[in-house]
C-alpha cells in the first residue's frame, strides 16, 4: 500500500468515524479518535453484515483495500454508543459573572 492510499484511508476512516459520532452523541476526542472509530466501525459493521447475510454498500477501494462506508459509519455510532454508555457525557463548568 502506498502512502497516498494509506492517507486516502484515513481520511474516509476520520469521516466516517465522525459521522458515526455524531449519530451516537458522542464527542470525546478529536481527530485521531474520529479516526480509531471509523476504522474500528469498519471492522464492526463488516462482522455485523457477513454474520447476518447483510449486503455491503458503498465500498471504496484504495489500493485494493476495501472499505465498506455504510458499515462504517454503522459501526462507529455502535462503538460510540457503547463508550458513551461507559464515559458518560462530559460537563462543562459554568463560569459565573458578578
Amino acid at each position: 500500500m502506498s502512502i497516498v492510499g494509506f492517507l486516502v484511508l484515513l481520511l474516509i476512516a476520520a469521516v466516517t468515524g465522525g459521522i458515526g459520532q455524531a449519530l451516537a452523541g458522542f464527542s470525546r476526542g478529536g481527530c485521531l479518535v474520529a479516526i480509531g472509530l471509523g476504522f474500528l466501525g469498519a471492522w464492526v459493521g463488516q462482522w455485523i453484515a457477513s454474520t447476518f447475510n447483510l449486503p455491503t454498500l458503498l465500498v471504496i477501494n484504495v489500493d485494493g483495500q476495501p472499505f465498506p462506508v455504510v458499515w462504517a459509519i454503522i459501526g462507529a455510532a455502535l462503538v460510540a454508543a457503547v463508550l458513551s454508555l461507559f464515559f458518560g457525557y462530559r460537563r462543562t463548568r459554568r463560569v459565573r459573572r458578578a
